[in-house]
């Protein structure tokens, strides 16, 4: 997997530059993006701040860490069922 070049705070800075007027298409060359990356940018942050993007950020690490204690819960469980099925 390729390593992300631009942080979010940059991601950030970029569409408040297309926001003050700046045309896309210039924007892109001069970061040296695609205007697919812009707009999928600027349908995941258009709107956000730094301070918003973070949260934004710490929420989805936190439901990526919630969904593998549960895929881990029902992994034991199903073990735990299937050990109680051959014992009767």
């Amino acid at each position: 997997m390729k390593r992300k070049q631009f942080s979010e705070e940059q991601i950030i800075g970029i569409l408040k530059e297309a926001e003050a007027g700046a045309v896309v298409t210039d924007l892109c060359r001069k970061h040296g993006m695609s205007s697919a990356t812009y707009y999928a940018w600027k349908a995941k942050y258009g709107g956000l701040e730094v301070s918003d993007a973070k949260r934004l950020r710490a929420l989805e690490e936190e439901n990526a860490r919630l969904k593998r204690l549960l895929a881990d819960t029902m992994l034991d469980n199903a073990g735990l069922k299937d050990l109680l099925a051959k014992k009767w």
